[in-house]
């Protein structure tokens, strides 16, 4: 690792901005604030700091530098974090593999060599059907190469072969879902890559393409780098052109994206043909919090959107549905009616709680008094998750002219089943350090400071200062090593060294986020120093003290009540 060139980046790299552009910040006195993205808030409790080049969120205690929020917002591998800052920076960085990409390293490597395969069998001689086809289904060359699409060959066991004279273990091509024992999973396919959130080929699914009766489609299996669930088709590609456009659109398979890319619609990400999970909703909201879901024109998908749609409403997003003609989904919608025709319905994408209400209109029987009052009133319980009073209102107007009902009746009713809302408090502990010991908060004010003051560091060296808790023992030792080593030290530079180092980095937050001082006398380092050797007498003392209650040696015992007088004695004099 190239520690100077990382922190090169960090330094020319302002967690403002970086933030900024993501969620909306406002300034109050040195430092902004804006809602925080990792937990459900309502009021803006995250801190951004440009002196520090920190960020610390004051509820649920989410704390990093400009790394950190890219990895924990975008999804970035710290990799993807450095090359996508070091890009803006104008600084060059080349590929870099950190412990953890590492550990999967050769797994990556299998099917960068597979993508490499699979397209130049398409380009060669033999793959000229398999282009007519493409073509035929208006994918052209660009496209093919964009998307990286290949073909698998008709035979039983050609990439495993070629994948064992690279070296590579059999096992491994197992475990990845690219060969079963010694024949390739992949036979006479068409093959489209699956990426993952970092734009890495983590799979593949194969489509017949000659008219085969075997099964449409053939995906890889979950394996160690690739969870279905975890994931979204075009994430990382979608991720520029989704800040560009202000939305993005939420598709069902991958050949809808695609199809729409043709068309220069690239905000589009799709579920891979997955039940939406709470993972997939995250990752769509660290995108955007406007959606715009387009899925399949037919009852399963009009069913889907209903579903998901009430999962992102939940989620607190901002979701329209576009709907399609049954039984059209995106790809053969632009397909046969092009640009003009999908463009036209993308801006008349109504808001999800407004399709559930037309949609609960389906199958009403119009002259029965009984089924149309309890559409009314389903329709204004859904109209009550609005928060848009204009949009209301319209509905509400709607509703009044279709079945011919009072407007001040319908208002009523609503007003009632709205009722009163609770004022939500929203308790924010700014200052969790009240509820530690004067030990623990003696601890964690020396590390900070050690961050924050290098000639703490000395004086900590000058103490030969022991800390009793593993944890920080080990952190403080961190501290001093990337301090001798570097000859300087800061927050957020070190914390991008413990980037590997899980719980040394929670460790190293939990403290960041708890306020502490930056700056401390000598005579308050001194109190601490005192508090600290407090506690480590006191420990000592507990552990001799229950050694000598099981200790039935009298010379021993008298050996261990001597060595707790002794401390007594030294503790009552420094005290």
């Amino acid at each position: 690792m190239n520690e100077d060139l990382i922190n090169e980046i960090r330094a020319k790299s302002d967690i403002v901005d970086i933030i900024g552009e993501r969620i909306p910040l406002e300034k109050k006195g040195k430092n902004y604030f804006g809602v925080c993205p990792f937990h459900d808030d309502t009021s803006p409790s995250l801190c951004v700091s440009r002196e520090k080049q920190i960020f610390t969120c004051f509820s649920c205690h989410a704390t990093g530098n400009v790394f950190k929020f890219l990895m924990d917002y975008d999804k970035m591998s710290f990799p993807s974090a450095l090359k996508y800052l070091g890009d803006r920076a104008g600084i060059l960085v080349k590929e870099f593999k950190g412990k953890r990409t590492e550990k999967y390293s050769k797994y990556y490597d299998i099917y960068n060599l597979a993508v490499r395969y699979y397209e130049n069998n398409l380009m060669a001689t033999f793959g000229k059907t398999a282009r007519d086809y493409l073509n035929g289904r208006g994918l052209n060359e660009d496209v093919i190469k964009e998307f990286q699409i290949g073909l698998s060959l008709n035979k039983a066991n050609d990439l495993t072969n070629l994948m064992v004279k690279k070296g590579y273990d059999l096992s491994d091509l197992n475990k990845i879902g690219l060969s079963n024992d010694s024949h390739d999973i992949y036979s006479n396919r068409i093959m489209f890559p699956l990426y993952d959130l970092d734009g890495k080929v983590v799979g593949f699914s194969g489509r017949v393409y000659d008219g085969s009766k075997d099964n449409k489609y053939v995906n890889t299996k979950e394996t160690p780098i690739f969870k279905k669930g975890e994931n979204l088709y075009h994430y990382a590609a979608a991720r520029p052109e989704v800040r560009k456009e202000g939305y993005v659109i939420v598709m069902e398979g991958f050949m809808d994206v695609i199809r729409a890319s043709t068309i220069g619609y690239r905000n589009t990400v799709a579920l891979m043909g997955t039940a939406l999970t709470s993972e997939q909703i995250k990752l769509i909201r660290r995108l955007s919090e406007k959606i715009v879901l387009c899925l399949d024109g037919d009852d399963p998908g009009r069913n889907a959107a209903l579903k998901d749609g009430e999962l992102f409403l939940k989620a607190g997003v901002d979701v329209k549905v576009l709907t399609l003609p049954n039984p059209d989904d995106p790809d053969s919608f632009i397909l046969r009616e092009g640009k003009d025709a999908f463009t036209s319905y993308i801006n008349k994408a109504i808001p999800y709680t407004e399709y559930k209400i037309n949609s609960l209109k389906s199958g009403i029987n119009m002259s029965s008094t009984e089924e149309v009052a309890d559409y009314i009133n389903a329709a204004l319980k859904e109209l009550t998750e609005v928060k848009d009073t204009i949009r209301v209102e319209i509905v509400l107007k709607k509703l009044a002219k279709d079945f011919d009902i009072g407007y001040n009746t319908l208002a009523k009713r609503f007003s009632d089943l709205k009722g009163k809302p609770k004022e939500k408090v929203v308790k924010i502990d700014v200052q969790s350090k009240k509820n530690k010991d004067k030990y623990l908060k003696a601890y964690e004010q020396i590390i900070y400071s050690m961050l924050t003051n290098p000639d703490v560091i000395e004086t900590v060296k000058d103490e030969n200062l022991l800390l009793t808790e593993s944890m920080d023992r080990m952190l403080l030792q961190e501290i001093i090593y990337y301090y001798e080593k570097y000859g300087s030290i800061n927050i957020p530079d070190f914390m991008t060294y413990l980037t590997d180092k899980d719980e040394l980095l929670a460790r190293l937050n939990d403290i960041i986020s708890d306020n502490y001082s930056d700056s401390i006398s000598k005579e308050d380092l001194n109190l601490y120093f005192k508090v600290i050797k407090e506690n480590n007498v006191k420990k000592r003392i507990d552990y001799l003290s229950k050694k000598l209650r099981e200790e039935l040696d009298p010379v021993k015992q008298a050996e261990i009540g001597n060595e707790i007088a002794r401390l007594r004695i030294g503790d009552n004099s420094n005290g």
